[in-house]
């Protein structure tokens, strides 16, 4: 019995010793996530002047990680210009609004220039305008000036399934529409409104930073994209080229030296690849604790969902009428 109770009196203590081990693995991990962001934050980004180079892919949401890139950028010293990368195919109406009214807070503040790497359509193209000027390459694709809004509408399948959607509701147009009965012409009227007005915004912007207007800006704003080239002749972009075409640019016209590096800055997130919360999920579960981590996991996926809704100022060729 004395024999057994050792036994179970060291195996308590080896318990203990590994849990006290696992902690501190955790807490180590942490450290060097820290130190890491701290090595390669902000701080070390903006030593020394550079053109700093700011990328905008992919979906555009107005998301607060890439305002706050926008922010920094603007706020940081040794930037003594700006180069904006745009490869998108848009996103929401007010998400690129967002972007664009950040976007000319920056250019107020720093030479700023937009290079469409390969697309930049609706709201990629709203992110462009924002720049003093826009190079694009010959097959970029540019342009799709227009507005959308998407339902689907199951009325035909639930009655099939023979499936029927009560509800009440304030007004005829409250929660219009709603994809379970076909639309109303009083609610398509009102969708067509807040379409319209929001293509005027958009039309009107294009008109502003492009000085275009009359038959030239309808011919622009028809909704369709076109190449870099017919972009160029068309007003919608300045120069065709790339990077090297942009730097000249800013060196030519903005009096920057020939000299400086161009440095690509990344949202906060996305500066060692994974969020402060994936880390944290993966140092728990080489410590042991999986049900720690799968909590951290969890987070960290309910941080990178973002929910969309509204207008939608996005290209994609699916979604062209012709």
């Amino acid at each position: 019995m004395t024999y057994d109770a050792d036994i179970m009196a060291d195996r308590r203590r080896l318990r203990r010793k590994l849990s006290f081990w696992r902690v501190l693995a955790v807490f180590a991990l942490i450290a060097v996530v820290v130190a890491l962001g701290a090595r390669f934050g902000a701080g070390s980004v903006v030593t020394g002047d550079q053109i700093a180079a700011i990328r905008i892919g992919g979906f555009i949401s107005g998301d607060q990680r890439t305002l706050d890139l926008i922010r920094r950028v603007k706020d940081a010293r040794s930037v003594r210009a700006v180069l904006v990368r745009v490869d998108s195919p848009g996103g929401t109406t007010s998400g690129a609004e967002a972007i664009y009214t950040a976007l000319r807070e920056l250019a107020a503040e720093k030479p700023t220039v937009a290079l469409v790497d390969g697309l930049a359509a609706s709201g990629g193209y709203i992110t462009a305008l924002a720049a003093e000027r826009i190079v694009s390459r010959d097959t970029s694709l540019v342009g799709s000036i227009g507005v959308l809004i998407q339902y689907p509408n199951l009325a035909g399948l639930l009655d099939t399934l023979g499936v029927k959607v009560e509800e009440v509701k304030s007004s005829p147009l409250k929660a219009a529409p709603n994809g379970f009965e076909p639309t109303s012409p009083e609610a398509r009227a009102a969708l067509e409104s807040v379409v319209r007005d929001s293509f005027a915004w958009f039309k009107g912007l294009v008109g502003q930073r492009r000085s275009l207007s009359g038959p030239a800006l309808d011919q622009v704003s028809d909704g369709r994209v076109f190449t870099g080239r017919q972009a160029k002749d068309l007003g919608l972009v300045d120069e065709l080229g790339g990077q090297r075409q942009a730097v000249a640019w800013l060196e030519r016209e903005k009096k920057l030296a020939s000299d400086l590096p161009v440095r690509e800055w990344k949202p906060e997130s996305e500066r060692l690849g994974l969020s402060l919360w994936s880390l944290l999920g993966r140092a728990a579960a080489f410590a042991g604790y999986d049900d720690l981590a799968g909590a951290l996991r969890t987070v960290a996926l309910r941080e990178e969902a973002g929910r969309l809704d509204g207008l939608l100022a996005v290209w994609h060729p699916s979604l062209q009428n012709n």
